[in-house]
């Protein structure tokens, strides 16, 4: 099950099993959780939570991996690799933060569709160079993609589905709605 878990990746688990989780609150009346991308924002803010955390565990604690580890990752062209690390925990928080809240949700969930593929190259260059993580190995090129591609989808459709516009209006972009 170790294995299974590892292949597949916390984050990805904790967003399929929260999602359905908080669509039961709604059909159960809890209005924050009423449709399926207000779900979907909510899930992904907790998986955003615990990718964003995990940048920031001290290397004493065995069981998830440190912030060195998270370095390792990191493609040689980019400077600063363990700055980067803790730049994309702290993104990764605020942006779980605004998908949670109503009146930010378009700008967070833009943010993460735009930061995902950013971090795509770290995932690559950790399988093809065989990095371990944890100790585990790599997440496997063939399953890390697809779950990139589609944890972008539910970003893109989290901010079709959210009110853009406050940040239109920031923005001075015309609204389509």
């Amino acid at each position: 099950m170790e294995d299974f878990v590892n292949a597949l990746g916390v984050e990805f688990i904790v967003l399929v099993i929260a999602a359905p989780a908080l669509r039961l609150l709604g059909a159960l009346g809890v209005r924050r959780f009423a449709d399926w991308p207000a779900c979907a924002a909510h899930a992904m803010a907790a998986m955003l939570v615990l990718t964003g955390i995990v940048r920031f565990v001290p290397d004493s604690v065995a069981s998830m991996p440190s912030a060195q580890e998270l370095a390792r990752m990191v493609p040689p062209f980019v400077p600063f690799p363990l700055a980067m690390v803790y730049l994309t925990g702290v993104l990764e928080l605020l942006i779980a933060v605004g998908l949670v809240m109503t009146r930010t949700r378009w700008s967070a969930a833009v943010g993460l569709a735009v930061m995902l593929p950013l971090l795509l190259p770290a995932n690559i260059y950790a399988a093809l160079n065989d990095i371990p993580l944890n100790g585990a190995e790599a997440t496997p090129l063939w399953l890390r993609i697809p779950q990139q591609v589609a944890f972008i989808a539910i970003a893109v459709w989290v901010a079709r589905s959210a009110d853009s516009t406050g940040a239109r209006r920031l923005l001075r972009l015309p609204q389509y709605r």
